[in-house]
């Protein structure tokens, strides 16, 4: 098993004494990333009104060229960057037109930067939006396959689902989508987390992610694959858009890049692109790729699985993608009645997880060994005691 614990040295000696098992959700990022971070800003004093020249120019391309390599795209030309995957899903939106509803079709499980604003659209009646179950999962891929209209707009849905980690066939789902809708595969908790391979697809359907999750690069560096010939004039729309080739402008209209660049933005903090890099670059150095990260996070996740069987504090509790369900990310989902208290429990442990209702969510990543599980289940059991003891207290008094 992998142990790249010295690796992330900055982060994890910070609090000696924390468990950070939440990589789902926010990573830590490797120690590479510090140097990174520093260059970002001597570069800004080095090079000053011409640092963008070199950001655009240098740092993108190699940006570009990391994520079209791990997706398998056949054109780093593609990707757009933004600070957050929101402001991509705004200009998504905004290809649309505006004098009638935007037909969508989604599942009921999109993480919330979407499942938001479609709502608060819906309210105004801007969108009309048809959500597919994503439970029981064995039947997902076939259900929402068989809900494709001709006259949906866009189809949206996550690659693998936030608040379970069930991982779905994107691709079956885009070639489901037929011809007609623009087709956006929401890859956040799938990109670098597990093999992705969107050469197929690369025509036909856009997909966003970026560098807070698994790509370990912290915030500020998302990216959205714009297929070609899909979204050419988005009405939200950054004077960066207009850099590169641009189409001809006819009539006085506004001209667009015909590559990427259509959905860029405008001025941006450009340190996340120079942390991303530093993380690929390591990668690569280090031999790691998304399939060995996937099979260090199920490896961790067995163990857990195997010890965590007679712990009291998850007596209640189900996992949400079955155990022997192999459609999984790289993180485990229970659902509990007591998820709420299991958190609280392991906070006072210092055991960094995740709560959403009653789902309680656990992540795994590169910056974990047996060891790191061994002692989660450790502290799980002391948390049981001690929730078992506050409980006595309670009906006590």
């Amino acid at each position: 098993m992998l142990d790249l614990r010295s690796h992330f040295s900055r982060f994890l000696n910070a609090e000696p004494e924390r468990l950070h098992f939440a990589a789902h959700s926010h990573h830590p990022w490797p120690d590479v990333t510090r140097e990174a971070h520093l260059q970002a800003w001597d570069d800004a004093a080095r090079l000053i009104d011409d640092k963008w020249e070199h950001v655009l120019g240098p740092v993108l391309d190699e940006f570009r060229t990391h994520v079209a390599g791990h997706l398998n795209l056949p054109d780093p030309g593609t990707i757009a960057v933004a600070p957050n995957t929101h402001e991509f899903l705004k200009r998504i939106l905004s290809c649309f037109p505006a004098e009638k509803p935007i037909h969508i079709l989604t599942s009921d499980s999109e993480f919330h930067s979407f499942s938001r604003q479609i709502a608060r659209l819906e309210e105004d009646k801007a969108v009309a939006v048809t959500r597919v179950p994503t439970e029981p999962f064995t039947s997902f891929e076939d259900r929402f396959a068989a809900a494709v209209r001709d006259d949906f707009d866009l189809v949206f849905v996550s690659q693998v689902f936030f608040n379970s980690g069930f991982a779905a066939d994107v691709l079956k789902l885009a070639e489901a989508a037929g011809d007609n809708a623009m087709v956006v595969i929401d890859g956040y908790h799938g990109f670098m987390a597990l093999p992705t391979d969107l050469s197929s697809i690369a025509n036909r359907a856009f997909y966003i992610a970026g560098g807070y999750k698994y790509a370990m690069a912290g915030e500020g560096a998302c990216f959205m694959h714009c297929p070609p010939g899909w979204g050419l004039r988005p009405r939200d729309t950054g004077w960066y858009a207009a850099f590169g080739n641009l189409s001809n402008a006819q009539d006085g209209q506004v001209g667009y890049s015909t590559d990427g660049w259509r959905f860029m933005g405008a001025t941006f903090d450009p340190s996340g692109l120079y942390r991303f890099n530093a993380v690929m670059r390591w990668l690569s150095g280090e031999g790691i790729t998304p399939a060995i990260i996937h099979a260090h996070a199920k490896a961790l996740q067995q163990q857990f699985l195997q010890r965590v069987t007679d712990c009291p504090l998850f007596e209640r509790a189900h996992l949400v993608v079955p155990h022997d369900e192999m459609r999984r990310g790289s993180f485990l989902t229970f659902e509990t009645p007591q998820a709420q208290d299991i958190y609280a429990a392991l906070k006072r442990q210092h055991v960094v997880t995740d709560v959403r209702g009653r789902r309680l969510r656990i992540g795994f990543g590169l910056y974990q060994t047996g060891e790191e599980v061994d002692e989660l289940v450790h502290r799980m059991e002391h948390g049981s005691t001690v929730l078992a003891s506050d409980a006595e207290a309670s009906s006590a008094a």
